[in-house]
């Protein structure tokens, strides 16, 4: 089997992200990239990517610049050609090398990423397997999920959407950005809110939202102010390259804290284990350097005692693969879910993930286990 073409889809939804001021949900992405890496065998893997798919298209399909054995400014595309996508690994640092001048981080480990989980997508397609299983473990049959949304701009805002999520029927509820960090004392009445509302049964998530400027000291105090809440975690404390900064914070306060979406390569996660020494890792997969990097993140994880939550908030193809990471965890604790309702976000698959008692079931088909819809994907693609 070869692969014969790598292509970047952009997709627009008619709908616009809605202001974190307004109090009701985030419709989700306007824009997404869409990758699709076909083969000779008929057998096509798909992953989306949280990033400037119009960026990400370029990396992907520039031409070839380099003689041969000297790749360094490659199009993605041009290294994968004619490549058995059965060696994930091997395509993997093929990719990573090919784009080193041009990319080590930011969109080139991106779009890394996104043709990465493709790659597995088609692996577990080609031998009738899920992702979970080709990547040694299935742990779990189903993974707990926190709903992941907006902070409501008044207390009695937030009472009402952490009662609707709980009506839901979720057991967790992440609030983060929107108006968070504009005012302190109104930070922690919207916080105090969600969790009178919530009871002490349920786990209540702050994501403090990392565009918001705060020194070390400053986000400590943010963190006391809240933990008379029992917040499960403090996500994004403080810019995500500040390691010295996350390690000041993490290491005086009791609450753990949570960091990683931004962050990309096993190299880039051990300074968050080794450097920030943060409590909870929490690798995007369409980030992090996709699955093939992310095994490896769990596996460091596991040596340090510490726990890995993946970031997965765009569409039901990055929460397939987000479950798949999470059923290869032995201590598998939470899986994000995005609350969003627009078509990027649910209508993707054919069979879109729902929520059953509290949890998402980790998908049973062959590769991400989810059927991708070429007629979603043909309404909604602008390039």
């Amino acid at each position: 089997m070869k692969i014969t073409n790598v292509e970047v889809l952009v997709l627009k939804s008619p709908g616009l992200y809605r202001s974190p001021e307004a109090d009701e949900e985030a419709i989700g992405p306007t824009y997404m990239g869409l990758v699709k890496v076909t083969t000779d065998a008929g057998i096509v893997g798909y992953s989306d990517m949280e990033t400037s798919a119009p960026v990400a298209k370029a990396a992907v399909e520039a031409p070839r610049w380099s003689e041969p054995g000297m790749e360094c400014f490659e199009g993605l595309a041009s290294l994968l050609v004619g490549e058995n996508p059965l060696e994930v690994e091997r395509l993997w640092y093929k990719m990573y090398r090919g784009s080193i001048y041009y990319g080590r981080r930011g969109v080139a480990i991106q779009a890394i990423s996104a043709i990465d989980i493709a790659l597995w997508d088609i692996c577990g397609k080609f031998y009738g397997q899920p992702v979970c299983v080709l990547m040694g473990a299935r742990w779990h049959e189903k993974i707990r999920a926190y709903a992941s949304t907006l902070f409501r701009p008044t207390p009695d805002a937030m009472r009402a959407a952490t009662q609707r999520y709980l009506d839901q029927g979720f057991t967790a509820i992440k609030f983060g950005w929107g108006v968070f960090g504009e005012d302190p004392r109104r930070d922690v009445e919207l916080v105090a809110a969600a969790r009178q509302t919530m009871g002490d049964r349920n786990d209540l998530l702050v994501d403090t939202g990392w565009f918001v400027d705060r020194t070390p000291k400053q986000a400590i105090n943010v963190v006391r102010s809240l933990e008379p809440y029992r917040p499960f975690f403090i996500e994004e404390i403080l810019n995500p390259e500040d390691y010295d900064g996350y390690r000041t914070v993490a290491e005086a306060v009791t609450t753990p804290i949570a960091c990683g979406e931004q962050e990309a390569t096993e190299w880039g996660f051990r300074e968050l284990i080794e450097r920030a020494k943060v409590d909870i890792l929490q690798p995007d997969l369409t980030r992090c350097g996709g699955l093939t990097v992310a095994r490896k993140i769990v596996h460091m994880a596991e040596r340090a005692n510490i726990h890995v939550i993946p970031h997965s908030w765009s569409s039901d193809l990055l929460t397939a693969a987000s479950l798949h990471l999470n059923a290869f965890q032995r201590r598998a604790v939470l899986i994000e879910f995005n609350t969003a309702s627009g078509p990027l976000s649910r209508e993707l698959g054919k069979d879109p993930i729902r929520l059953e008692d509290g949890y998402l079931r980790v998908p049973s088909g062959p590769g991400l286990g989810v059927e991708v819809n070429e007629e979603v994907i043909a309404k909604y693609r602008i390039a």
